[in-house]
């Protein structure tokens, strides 16, 4: 039969199977290791997006806050720019009125003028007369005077902006 007894062979067998099951346990304890390094890892990363989000929540909070006074602001100015844009329509409405009058008293005038003044041309001494405003040089400069008006009110409003 053979030279070796059957327990050394069985005996030899068991110390094989052994020393695989300890490289398999060296090998499964290497893979543990880095798990729980990975798990680490993920915590610090989960713990880095939970602070991450706060921070993002308190700037969306402040952006809101930002925007409601901006709103609120804006809703304020813009209030008071109709109302002052009523007024000067108001005005420019009176000066129209104003310089509507103003033109039919000129009007008026002219026959009355004309018929007060000699035919007569004047004398080289005496200064010529002004030649007459008509209604049409007074509305441009009405028209100029309240361009100008409204040029200085938004260069005030921009200088207290």
């Amino acid at each position: 039969m053979s030279t070796l007894p059957v327990g050394l062979i069985i005996e030899s067998l068991v110390a094989i199977l052994l020393l695989v099951t300890i490289g398999y346990c060296v090998v499964l304890n290497n893979r543990l290791k880095r798990l729980r390094a990975d798990e680490e890892s993920l915590r610090a990363t989960i713990s880095e997006l939970i602070t991450a989000s706060e921070i993002a929540e308190r700037a969306i909070l402040g952006l809101k806050a930002t925007a409601g006074e901006a709103d609120r602001t804006l809703g304020e100015r813009l209030v008071e720019a109709e109302r002052l844009s009523r007024e000067l329509s108001d005005q420019i409405g009176e000066g129209n009125t104003v310089l509507e009058r103003i033109t039919q008293i000129a009007e008026a005038a002219k026959p009355a003028a004309q018929a007060a003044q000699p035919a007569a041309a004047p004398a080289p001494h005496e200064p010529a007369p002004a030649a007459p405003i008509r209604a049409s040089d007074i509305r441009s400069a009405a028209i100029e005077a309240s361009a100008r008006l409204e040029h200085f009110r938004k260069r005030a409003a921009e200088q207290a902006a």
